[in-house]
């Protein structure tokens, strides 16, 4: 495989890793509506693991959710999605430094390398599909509690800090099917190597028994 695309690969998954890192602590995953509020006096707005609200002064008040067991099961389930996906994509991240070609690790063996930088590029799988179902899963409760026109509660809106997600989820998932694809090339290379025969390159594939039989007489076999 090009080591281009294999950089390339690393860069979208290494940003991709990043980003789960900058979405986790953000505080803006919801954020309260102004829709229909003639004069609003403060804005409340919430992550996984704190409520805040700020007023029309910039004054900002923030308070952790007091019990992990009172919270609604999507948010633990969220929190839970979000961890796997940190903990995913450093595995990813390591096998893929060690796996693309550039690297001075595992020495020239490229079979090698190139499973390993598969085994990476399904890490990095792994991490976009658990960012973008947790961020997915959260923003579907905000629209539908916000669509509901029964429910009692405040209205939130969808925050930056799912958009966030969203991207990361794109990037991992686009780094890690570029290096799942090393591991296949490297393979396919693997079991096609040039045919030899008495120091002559054929590139075709193996003669059969009838060829042979026809260059070396019936002698050549007992």
């Amino acid at each position: 495989m090009d080591p281009i695309v294999e950089v390339v690969a690393l860069i979208l998954g290494f940003t991709g890793w990043v980003m789960v890192g900058v979405a986790l602590p953000n505080r803006y995953w919801k954020v309260s509506t102004v829709d229909g509020n003639v004069i609003t006096t403060s804005t409340i707005y919430e992550n996984l693991w704190m409520s805040c609200a700020t007023d029309s002064t910039g004054v900002h008040n923030c308070r952790e959710f007091p019990s992990l067991l009172a919270l609604n099961g999507y948010i633990q389930a969220s929190r839970a999605l979000m961890i796997v996906s940190i903990v995913m994509g450093t595995f990813g991240l390591v096998g893929a430094l060690i796996g693309i070609q550039c690297s001075k690790a595992v020495g020239e063996n490229y079979v090698l390398k190139g499973r390993i930088a598969g085994t990476a590029g399904v890490f990095f799988i792994l991490q976009g599909l658990c960012t973008m179902v947790s961020v997915s899963w959260y923003a579907f409760n905000i629209t539908q509690d916000f669509f509901d026109p029964f429910y009692p509660g405040i209205r939130y809106e969808i925050g930056e800090g799912l958009y966030i997600g969203w991207c990361s989820g794109v990037l991992a998932i686009a780094g890690g099917a570029c290096l799942t694809c090393s591991c296949r090339v490297a393979r396919e290379e693997k079991y096609n190597l040039p045919y030899q025969a008495r120091g002559t390159v054929y590139s075709g594939p193996a003669p059969t028994r009838s060829v042979v039989a026809s260059t070396y007489g019936r002698n050549a076999y007992v």
